[in-house]
């Protein structure tokens, strides 16, 4: 399938308050997070490279021991297996992820 509409995908859940919706092909996916204010993905890591384009809001990032909190319009980059945290501010937040190579954990 080449075309998706965002609108109509479910979601999965990945965390308490975290819901994503994931698109993807042979050896990349693509995952629109929806965050719930004051929603923590705790500690963890994945053999995945990962890029976050916050779209909404404000999220804290805490990648291999540096914090930061972005805003929409920022980026982090996250290679494979560095441990990260996200802290969700005060209000919901919305963040475009992109994994290399895909992720079995989040296809449904």
């Amino acid at each position: 399938m080449y075309f998706h509409n965002p609108e109509t995908r479910p979601f999965k859940q990945t965390a308490p308050g975290i819901q994503a919706r994931t698109f993807w092909g042979e050896k990349l996916m693509l995952a629109l997070v929806d965050l719930e204010a004051n929603a923590v993905l705790t500690a963890h890591s994945h053999p995945h490279e990962q890029c976050s384009y916050i779209l909404e809001g404000e999220v804290e990032f805490e990648v291999g021991g540096q914090s930061r909190l972005v805003k929409a319009g920022d980026i982090v980059t996250i290679p494979g297996d560095v441990e990260h945290v996200v802290k969700v501010g005060p209000k919901p937040a919305k963040v475009l992820d992109i994994f290399t190579p895909l992720r079995e954990d989040l296809k449904y």
